[in-house]
């Protein structure tokens, strides 16, 4: 057991003060990601921030129709809200499609966003890995890499971000808000997750000391017809080895408008921008779907063992296409 110091917050100020009082420090919510990783001494923090009592849990709707969703909402509570349910039911289909039914109970907004990759070379302290230990190398590479990533991959890093949440979000256009010592901001969900490059050790595009305090889910996307799909080695308690969140719009016999994100296949979920742009103004036939799916996935780049990922990530888009709209003609 490694001492660490404990921290109870009141309030999201005194949360980002006391994380700036203690270098190394980790926000402390559900634990259900971060507290594993301590037991495997692949986090050793120096202080826990608990944010548990913190007025993030709410679901309430804005001014503009759109939902705001707090960080400290529980995983299970978020899937069975009826605004969920009714307006945005991708997000709630993919909740439901994560972890286990005692999980989802403790998992909170913010702690699915930040949860850490489950690649067994970074979870193993006797193996190598640039995500845990930069310049180490990456023992996926050479090794067992049927799980990892077919896109936006480097030398550096092959690993798969775990969340079925955040693919949802990504399709949604929903952000991503945080407070930290500059104040508070918004981040797109599609870009609040990096790629790998040069430095797969950041995970996000979250800024030292800053804590999530929610998710807003916009209008725009509200009520339009939206599904989530995941493919999985067992029925539950699985990650993802493809999946794919998709919000289609039709008006008058065309295609309006187009979000579609793939999870399993990438350090982050990956907003499938080429497929969204070759379907607006498309009619819904399954020419137009096959063509935008295959030029999004034209940029996959397989490795020994997962090459399989690509036929399935396009199967799983191509159903879920034609079940929120039914092509008309081939």
């Amino acid at each position: 057991m490694k001492p660490f110091a404990y921290v109870r917050a009141g309030s999201v100020e005194e949360a980002t003060d006391a994380f700036a009082a203690h270098p190394g420090a980790r926000y402390l919510g559900g634990g259900t990601n971060l507290v594993d990783l301590m037991k495997l001494g692949v986090e050793t923090p120096a202080a826990l921030v608990d944010i548990t009592r913190l007025p993030l849990d709410a679901v309430e709707g804005l001014p503009d129709g759109a939902l705001r969703v707090g960080a400290m909402v529980r995983n299970s509570d978020l899937a069975a809200h009826p605004a969920v349910r009714d307006r945005y039911p991708a997000l709630s289909q993919a909740l439901l499609a994560g972890a286990s039914g005692q999980l989802r109970n403790a998992a909170t907004t913010g702690g699915n966003l930040l949860q850490r990759t489950r690649c067994p070379y970074f979870q193993d302290l006797s193996k190598p890995c640039n995500k845990r230990e930069p310049g180490t190398g990456c023992g996926a590479l050479e090794g067992v890499h049927r799980d990892h990533a077919v896109l936006g991959h480097s030398e550096q890093c092959i690993a798969t971000h775990p969340s079925d949440m955040a693919v949802a979000l990504a399709a949604l256009d929903a952000r991503v808000e945080l407070h930290g010592p500059a104040g508070t901001r918004s981040v797109p969900a599609a870009d609040f997750h990096r790629l790998p490059g040069p430095h797969p050790e950041r995970d996000t595009e979250i800024h030292p000391g800053e804590l999530i305090t929610g998710v807003v889910l916009p209008s725009a996307t509200a009520g339009l017809p939206s599904a989530y799909r995941k493919a999985r080695d067992r029925a539950s308690y699985a990650f993802a080895l493809a999946s794919v969140a998709v919000v289609l719009h039709m008006r008058e016999g065309v295609v309006d408008r187009a979000g579609i994100a793939f999870g399993a296949l990438a350090h982050r979920p990956w907003r499938a921008r080429r497929a969204e742009d070759a379907l607006v103004g498309a009619a819904p036939t399954t020419a137009a779907f096959e063509h935008a799916v295959d030029l999004e996935l034209a940029a996959a780049e397989p490795l020994r063992d997962n090459a399989y990922k690509v036929p399935l990530a396009r199967r799983l888009a191509l159903d879920v296409l034609g079940r929120l709209a039914p092509p008309a003609t081939t």
